[in-house]
């Protein structure tokens, strides 16, 4: 049976009987505030904080160097416990600083007292969100680099590939298959630079800002950022305490990527249907009904994700937006969706990337897909070549695909004597123009579906993947 709410429960190690509180916390309440079971995951990251500031308050003398060094060793003992996995939480263990200090202070004695001196909880959380972000923002730029080297490589493999262009999923004009998977790498590229755009701002030390008004020991907070490897420290202390921008853009950051992934798998599920692209059994799933099905599950998952991911930024901002200065609890919740995008965009990009390395372009159904009145550009830009307006040849060509249309065939079947009935300025070269290769061929600016072009897409996008 659940324990009434009424009666009271301990304030563990931090605000025990005789301090501030006569009485213990309601046992709900108690569970209700406490945010050990999710930002646990930044244990190593308070730790490396509290070797730090201990190292810097006896730089100020509040430590001797003898009781600097137990702390440290009190420390890394405590880091073996949780990387062995043997780290015990014990009630009272209300979030990972004070499950950090608490176990400190049973191996080391009283004297783990003496390291939160001149440090609050509040320049800590955002001192260990920092650290971990940062951390995880540049492992993920090794995930994106993956993903595009392996997209790189299918590329270069499958360029002679060629398939239907669409605008408004209408048959627009012929181009490399190669040139289609490239385009999604492009917006990734994007990604990636944002993505390192990010680090920057979020790699700045709130250590040593204390509750709010800053330190009154006057803790070096450059040699803080030093030792934790930040590039610099921030700039206000009630502003150190409550900025969450470096949560906010990650949270923004990681709905763009996936809706970039999303329109890749969009794309992919409907060459799928098509036959055009068959999906490797790894990353399909089957029917409990039918026996025939394949379904693209993954890439459907990879579609989904983008929605919720949009919902993790706006739900943050939302709560962002009423805050008063400085510290207030709301900005706990900023930790379960930044875990969580960080989980969801790793676990993306590794099913993207197992998606693109084994699936197997079908190039009979992807040139099936082809037909000639996308070549009605060419078409037109033939008679450009003969000093003809293109506004002219735009009509010119578009009444040879009127012409085709109502007599119910091709327009590479028109002959051309009808094409010289609509334009006396057809020659018998223009039979020419139905010919894919050479229409690809044609688009052979920077950018464009040519081969040498996609090969050089291919080189860069390669090169860029090797500075992530």
């Amino acid at each position: 049976m659940a324990e009434k709410s009424g009666v009271a429960g301990s304030r563990g190690g931090l605000f025990g009987a005789g301090g501030r509180f006569k009485g213990g916390t309601d046992p709900i309440m108690e569970k209700f505030n406490e945010s050990i079971n999710f930002d646990k995951r930044m244990w190593a990251q308070d730790l490396r904080g509290s070797v730090a500031y201990a190292k810097a308050i006896e730089k100020v003398g509040i430590l001797t160097a003898e009781e600097s060094s137990t702390i440290v060793t009190g420390l890394e003992k405590v880091h073996a416990e949780w990387a062995s996995d043997s780290f015990v939480l014990k009630p009272g263990d209300e979030d990972i600083h004070t499950a950090n200090e608490r176990r400190l202070t049973e191996i080391i004695g009283p004297l783990g007292g003496k390291l939160h001196t001149g440090r609050s909880r509040n320049d800590q959380v955002a001192t260990d969100t920092r650290l971990w972000i940062v951390e995880a923002e540049r492992d993920i730029l090794k995930d994106m680099a993956t993903l595009l080297h392996a997209a790189s490589e299918f590329s270069r493999e499958h360029i002679d590939v060629l398939m239907a262009g669409y605008t408004h999923l209408q048959p627009a004009q012929p181009i490399r298959f190669a040139h289609w998977l490239m385009s999604h790498m492009a917006a990734l590229m994007r990604d990636a630079e944002r993505l390192k755009e990010l680090i920057p701002r979020a790699n700045q030390c709130p250590l040593g800002s204390g509750a709010l008004a800053g330190n009154a020991f006057g803790v070096d907070r450059e040699f803080l950022a030093q030792e934790l490897g930040f590039e610099g420290v921030t700039s206000n202390s009630l502003d150190s305490v409550c900025d969450r921008d470096f949560v906010a853009e990650f949270l923004m950051w990681h709905a763009l990527m996936l809706t970039h992934l999303s329109q890749f798998a969009e794309d992919l599920i409907i060459n799928n249907m098509l036959k055009c692209v068959d999906m490797d059994d790894a990353y399909a799933t089957g029917s409990s009904l039918m026996p025939q099905k394949k379904n693209p599950d993954a890439l459907e998952l990879l579609r989904g994700k983008a929605g919720v991911a949009l919902g993790r930024s706006v739900g943050l901002m939302a709560t962002l937006k009423g805050l008063p200065r400085a510290y207030n609890k709301d900005l706990q919740e900023d930790k379960i969706p930044m875990f969580d995008a960080v989980d969801t965009v790793k676990d993306c990009l590794a099913i993207a990337t197992g998606v693109i390395v084994t699936m197997r372009p079908n190039p009979k159904m992807l040139m099936k897909a082809l037909c000639p009145e996308m070549l009605a550009t060419d078409l037109a830009d033939y008679l450009v070549r003969r000093g003809v307006p293109f506004r002219e040849t735009h009509h010119i060509s578009g009444a040879c695909v009127r012409l085709a249309e109502e007599q119910e065939v091709s327009i590479d079947t028109l002959t051309l004597e009808q094409l010289q009935n609509i334009d006396s300025r057809f020659e018998e070269d223009v039979l020419k123009v139905w010919d894919y290769v050479a229409s690809v061929e044609r688009k052979s600016s920077i950018g464009g579906t040519s081969k040498a072009r996609v090969l050089e897409q291919v080189e860069n996008c390669i090169v860029f993947a090797e500075t992530l």
